[in-house]
């Protein structure tokens, strides 16, 4: 894959969320204090210069104490009334309804169901009476036309469902409020949060099944290609089947998958360098790319990449067999031998604690496709002192006693060099059926369509629905794509990474390494990039990071399982980060609308 899977650092992540929920929720009681306790005292000083209400007799008698009187009074009635709206949320949260909670979702179904939101199912078959026509041939492996379709499928669902509840969440509650359909439901005995929460429960039904409708006719139809993608490969191998095993053979390379569709368990180790000379690296050669992910090492030399693998046991083999899967990247200094059909590399299982080296056969890396070695759990330990060979078992012999497997990858050839990553060797644990990680990916779906209900949903609740949409979209938006962009400008590690500072050497035509003149223009330029720097941090704070959500995609379009530490548990803890600050907002901004007015 080309990004690394890195677990999920739960404790982390927690106190992030509780610093920044506390930080933000004290900010917003600080705000109505002083709001509430400035609109008391200015309430009062125009009493006092008009001279009305008992505040300018009080003050008149004792002018002095009877001003500090009166703010402390009014602190006092500030802070009971805050005190009192914090308690009126959790009394509602407490008293909750699920019967009432379940009619108003049920009244929000019918409400959606009127405006034909079941239309969108005849643009999801029409996009599949015909997706065959345009996405067959459209690569020549066929693994690559298998994902192609995979992507089509979960992007089409993602598309379609994701949109549309958009516009259902954030246009609803506006209309209803408009049009005065509202007050037969606040005339009732519902709280506020019911209402909300029965919005937020009727969309997230109904947008579950149109996917899972759309998801299992999904499904359905990517089975069927790739049935006919894996007839039409069984047919084109027959005749080249017995050249193509002999060939095999002789370089020592197994069959490929018999089935394109599958969903592989890797498990991946931690990765160190070697130079030239065998010195312990913290990486290995730049070779000038832009794109930092891959470290490479030299060929024919003491360089190496080592990989060491944690929690190694039997049950990680297939078979007899451990079976390990690479996509290392080549760089070449030369043409080389090009009919070998790639730059050749080795592996070397080492056990430290008994002093053994067992060397694997050289295998050819194949560029831009993945490598699959099975390596029977029976290795020989070739003697070069004359002595007979000694046979060797990995699990037992080459796993040490705290279930570490160490493997050192070595390329073979002079003047090429072999880029790699830590995500670019793993052993490949015994698969799971593609349903699994294909159901997954659905909920990855699933996820980021809860959150945009929700988000719809609370900004609804105190503008229109026009603005709502657009409010909301912009929030996905700058989700899906500049999360990134933010985190890299708030790191310090782009140069001039300030708006103003940055118009500012484009018009004087100067570059990032200059240093900007002193003088009043440095300083406003850094005040004002200052301001926009802590509201980009602000905005990364708040909101979602919806990247996390189609990383889940990758997975599956990929051939693999979705792992559940480096993808399935850092998207449901987004997604459930946000139910609660929702429900707030949501609650306090239906509580300031008079929905009973006439």
């Amino acid at each position: 894959m080309s990004f690394d899977p890195i677990p999920y650092d739960k404790s982390a992540a927690l106190v992030h969320f509780l610093i920044v929920f506390g930080s933000s929720m004290l900010l917003a009681v600080l705000f109505c204090f002083l709001l509430d306790f400035l609109t008391r005292i200015c309430s009062g000083v125009f009493q006092y210069f008009s001279g009305e209400g008992t505040f300018s007799t009080k003050l008149r008698k004792i002018p002095f104490f009877g001003a500090i009187k009166y703010t402390i009074s009014s602190a006092a009635e500030a802070i009971t009334s805050i005190l009192l709206s914090i308690g009126d949320f959790f009394v509602q949260m407490v008293h909750l309804s699920c019967r009432r909670i379940w009619s108003l979702s049920v009244l929000t179904i019918r409400e959606s169901l009127r405006q034909k939101i079941l239309y969108v199912f005849i643009i999801f078959a029409v996009l599949f009476m015909f997706a065959g026509w345009f996405l067959s041939g459209t690569a020549d492996r066929p693994d690559l036309q298998v994902q192609s379709y995979i992507d089509f499928v979960l992007k089409a669902i993602s598309w379609l469902v994701i949109p549309i509840m958009l516009l259902l969440a954030c246009w609803s509650l506006p209309e209803d409020i408009r049009l005065r359909t509202i007050h037969t439901v606040v005339t009732k005995p519902a709280y506020r949060i019911e209402i909300v929460l029965g919005r937020m429960l009727g969309f997230t039904l109904l947008g579950s099944v149109i996917l899972v409708v759309m998801g299992g006719v999904g499904y359905i139809w990517i089975n069927r290609q790739v049935a006919d993608i894996e007839q039409g490969k069984a047919v084109a191998s027959a005749s080249e089947n017995q050249d193509s095993s002999e060939k095999s053979a002789s370089e020592g390379e197994p069959e490929e998958d018999v089935s394109l569709l599958v969903s592989k368990v890797p498990l991946y180790g931690e990765i160190s360098f070697t130079d030239r000379e065998g010195t312990p690296t913290a990486l290995g050669i730049n070779v000038g790319d832009v794109w930092m992910f891959r470290s490479y090492i030299e060929g024919a030399t003491k360089a190496s990449a080592i990989y060491k693998f944690k929690g190694v046991d039997e049950s990680d083999a297939i078979g007899d067999d451990l079976v390990l899967q690479s996509s290392f990247e080549a760089f070449r200094t030369h043409k080389g031998n090009m009919e070998v059909g790639g730059i050749l590399f080795q592996l070397t299982f080492v056990n430290e604690d008994k002093g053994l080296r067992v060397e694997s056969p050289p295998y050819v890396n194949k560029e831009y496709s993945d490598n699959r070695m099975v390596i029977n759990r029976k290795m020989l330990q070739k003697k070069f002192d004359g002595s007979e060979d000694v046979e060797v078992d990995i699990f037992d012999d080459l796993v040490d006693d705290q279930g570490n497997l160490t493997i050192e990858v070595h390329c073979q050839e002079a003047g090429q060099l072999l880029g790699m990553a830590r995500s670019d060797l793993f052993i490949r644990t015994p698969d799971r059926p593609f349903y699994v990680g294909y159901s997954k990916a659905v909920f990855g779906i699933w996820m980021p369509m809860v959150l945009v209900i929700m988000l719809g949903v609370t900004i609804s609740c105190f503008v229109k629905g026009p603005v709502a949409i657009l409010t909301t979209l912009t929030v996905v938006l700058v989700g899906f794509m500049s999360k990134e962009y933010m985190s890299e400008i708030l790191s310090g590690k782009m140069e001039a990474s300030g708006a103003i500072e940055a118009w500012y050497r484009l018009i004087t035509h100067m570059n990032s390494q200059t240093e900007l003149p002193a003088g009043p223009v440095k300083v406003i330029i850094g005040l004002v990039d200052g301001i926009i720097i802590n509201f980009l941090w602000l905005c990364q704070q708040v909101i979602p990071n919806f990247g996390i959500f189609s990383n889940m995609r990758e997975y599956v379009i990929k051939g693999f399982d979705i792992s559940w530490t480096a993808a399935m548990l850092p998207a449901i803890a987004t997604t459930a980060a946000y139910i609660l600050p929702c429900l707030i907002i949501s609650f306090y901004s239906l509580k300031l609308r008079e929905l009973e007015a006439k």
